[in-house]
């Protein structure tokens, strides 16, 4: 008979691909402005590990601040995002944070993800019961695929009203930089020196890249404003995301770089391997989650 001592549900590396903790994840955050979490959507140790990494920094930027000079308490020193909330449901979103709608009309209304009740709510519950900041970061999905089918040049039809959930005008996108260029090789196309595709395929690229730079924008945004009424205390800005949208420090982190290169990001991905007792690929995060191929998944 085979005996195996322990089955562990998870196992974080550094980037490197050394074997590190959750403590030292908790302790890098707090060291950043960025932290970008990239999830497997449907992993459910990753959507604890995410509630736990929120209450977490809340609770020791808290008790920081309150050992400072500063014993002004604010919301603005965690501020939380997500990619699967669009912009345009910002308002909807604060309605109910501010207990100004209910939370049924909230979730007929803000077109939530499916898997909204098991992996999402809970954070969002956490930001109301806290008074934390919770910004709908993604790019409208009716845009998106207005880029999809029309390219980036169909935005400028947009109204001034509807611009304002998207990141300014004219957006550049690189289609060499490995995220796109590896999304068209997926779909069998390979760009030539100068970086051109054909249209209509270059097109699935940009709204990618529509969506990474729309995240990126309203990040920084938010955490300008809010950062800015925080004296003599540290910010963290903790964005959920999927890992598509920030591993190999690109896509979100390229077009952050772009509106504020004096940010400090910080990097987590998660990915499934048969064995999590060592990392396939490292480099890809300043941390990475490794869970079993065969973990449980929310849908």
């Amino acid at each position: 008979m085979a005996f195996q001592t322990d089955k562990p549900a998870y196992q974080i590396f550094d980037k490197e691909g050394k074997k590190s903790s959750y403590k030292a994840i908790l302790e890098k955050a707090q060291e950043v402005d960025i932290v970008l979490f990239g999830e497997s959507h449907n992993n459910p140790i990753v959507h604890w590990l995410q509630i736990e990494l929120t209450k977490d920094l809340y609770k020791n930027i808290s008790e920081s601040q309150s050992e400072s000079k500063n014993k002004k308490k604010s919301k603005n020193n965690l501020l939380l995002g997500a990619e699967m909330f669009e912009a345009d449901n910002q308002t909807i979103l604060d309605e109910y944070l501010n207990d100004i709608i209910t939370e049924k009309n909230f979730e007929a209304e803000a077109r939530l993800w499916n898997n909204y009740k098991t992996d999402y709510k809970p954070l969002i519950e956490f930001a109301k019961e806290n008074n934390l900041v919770f910004v709908a970061t993604n790019i409208p999905r009716r845009y998106a695929s207005l880029v999809s089918k029309k390219g980036l040049a169909s935005l400028d039809s947009l109204s001034e009203d509807a611009k304002h959930f998207i990141m300014p005008l004219p957006v550049e996108v690189d289609l060499k930089l490995p995220a796109y260029a590896n999304m068209l090789k997926m779909m069998g196309v390979h760009s030539t020196d100068d970086g051109k595709v054909n249209e209509s395929v270059a097109n699935f690229a940009y709204a990618q890249a529509v969506k990474d730079a729309t995240m990126a924008y309203r990040i920084n945004e938010y955490y300008k404003r809010e950062a800015k009424n925080v004296e003599n205390t540290n910010s963290v800005f903790l964005h959920f995301n999927g890992s598509y949208h920030s591993d190999n420090y690109e896509s979100i982190v390229y077009y952050l770089k772009k509106y504020n290169p004096s940010l400090k990001i910080m990097t987590i991905t998660s990915t499934d391997q048969k064995d999590v007792d060592s990392l396939e690929k490292s480099g890809v995060a300043d941390f990475a989650i490794v869970m079993p191929l065969s973990m449980t998944k929310t849908y």
